[in-house]
């Protein structure tokens, strides 16, 4: 049998107040950790990919380079980095910017409810992405990503929308 992912319960000020099921968590709108890595190359660009059609929410829509949960286990820094390889692989320094919390539905009945640790980085070869993570993936100027999402917000995924307000 395989064990269930485990997302870390926290409070408003991110103290752990226990672990639940991953889809669980976003079936019940609990709020957990979670982190979203953002990557630049040296001219400025943002990476973003296009989450692939096979993803369990917000499939097929744009958002920054890598998302997810750490495992009760690990660091924010250590589940960015090991997501970061396993989703876009590859690995490069990360530094935590800021963190937030938003709760947002994200359609099939689950609801996106976290403690966001923001991380930044900076990467300049073309990224080798999991096909089962990424459809699409890009560099664009941050003009350009501004414009995109102000003008058909539907083709991105709720937190990047927030992100985007935030840096």
């Amino acid at each position: 049998m395989v064990n269930p992912e485990l997302v870390i319960l926290v409070d408003e000020q991110d103290r752990p107040v226990g672990t639940e099921e991953k889809m669980e968590a976003h079936r019940r709108g609990f709020l957990h950790r979670a982190f979203s890595v953002i990557i630049y190359n040296d001219a400025g660009d943002m990476l973003l990919h296009k989450r692939a059609l096979t993803k369990y929410h917000s499939p097929g829509l744009w958002t920054n380079a890598c998302c997810s949960h750490p495992r009760p286990e690990e660091t924010v820094i250590e589940a960015a980095t090991r997501r970061l390889q396993e989703e876009m692989g590859f690995a490069t320094s990360l530094q935590e910017t800021s963190t937030f919390i938003y709760r947002a539905d994200v359609g099939g009945g689950l609801i996106e409810h976290e403690y966001d640790h923001l991380l930044t980085g900076i990467y300049n070869a073309p990224p080798a992405p999991n096909p089962g993570e990424v459809a699409e993936w890009a560099y664009v100027p941050m003009e350009e990503v501004i414009r995109n999402v102000k003008n058909h917000p539907e083709r991105y995924t709720e937190w990047f929308k927030i992100i985007l307000e935030k840096i």
